[in-house]
């Protein structure tokens, strides 16, 4: 009976152990969960905070795309505007210089003694001439090249073939070309020296030279407009790019 009584006494101690050691089990447990629930609210935290800033970040840049986008539109549309006015300046001043050229040629030749040929031709001419000249004055510039080297290969001799190579040469500029625009406006300083178009020709060279790298043959350029056309606008303009 005795040793029945202290193997009852044993198991009951075992008991209460087993039942404290898993008391104690339990509270472990709950202590864990509780850290892994904080450890997992406070990294959604910081992601959500990540998430925010990521999100404020695509809005700045977004917001700096816009406005540069904005800018390149304006200057887009400021450099059209100052390429037609340019443009504008240029047909203006073409119109005017053909009136001086051809206005005492007219005067001279009465009406009664041209052959009908001949005027047949002119007109031809200056029907040809105007509608390469409408294709650049349109920004067609490929169609203005085209037309004005069919121009000046029919009429060599045409007293509007200076201008038409001069406005070929521009053309091939405004199709940013500048080996054939050199091409273009040397004929016009070689070919048509005595033209007034050889002293613009000369300051388009010039540009293009610039452009391409070549700032010595640029500035020879300019000093042959200077020496060449003194006194002409021209000048005064090869003047003031040469003190830049």
């Amino acid at each position: 009976m005795r040793r029945l009584r202290i193997a009852l006494v044993v198991l009951a101690g075992l008991g209460i152990h087993n039942a404290q050691a898993g008391m104690f089990d339990d509270d472990e447990a709950r202590r864990q969960i509780a850290d892994m629930r904080i450890k997992s609210e406070a990294r959604a935290d910081q992601q959500a905070k990540a998430q925010l800033e990521l999100q404020a970040q695509i809005q700045r840049q977004a917001d700096e795309i816009a406005r540069l986008r904005g800018q390149v539109e304006t200057l887009g549309y400021e450099l059209e505007t100052a390429k037609k006015r340019q443009q504008d300046f240029y047909l203006d001043l073409d119109s005017r210089l053909r009136k001086f050229e051809t206005g005492p040629a007219a005067d001279a030749t009465p009406a009664a003694t041209a052959s009908p040929a001949a005027a047949a031709d002119s007109g031809n001419e200056s029907r040809e001439y105007e509608a390469a000249l409408a294709d650049f004055k349109a920004t067609r510039y490929k169609e203005a090249a085209a037309a004005f080297t069919a121009f000046v290969q029919k009429y060599p001799a045409s007293s509007l073939a200076p201008n038409a190579q001069y406005w070929l040469g521009n053309a091939w500029y405004a199709q940013r070309n500048c080996t054939k625009a050199i091409e273009a406006q040397s004929v016009v300083t070689t070919k048509y020296a005595d033209s007034p178009k050889a002293a613009d020709a000369w300051l388009a060279i010039a540009t293009c030279q610039k452009e391409l790298g070549n700032h010595k043959g640029a500035r020879r350029s300019l000093e042959t407009v200077i020496t060449a056309f003194p006194g002409t606008p021209a000048a005064e303009t090869a003047q003031q790019r040469l003190k830049k």
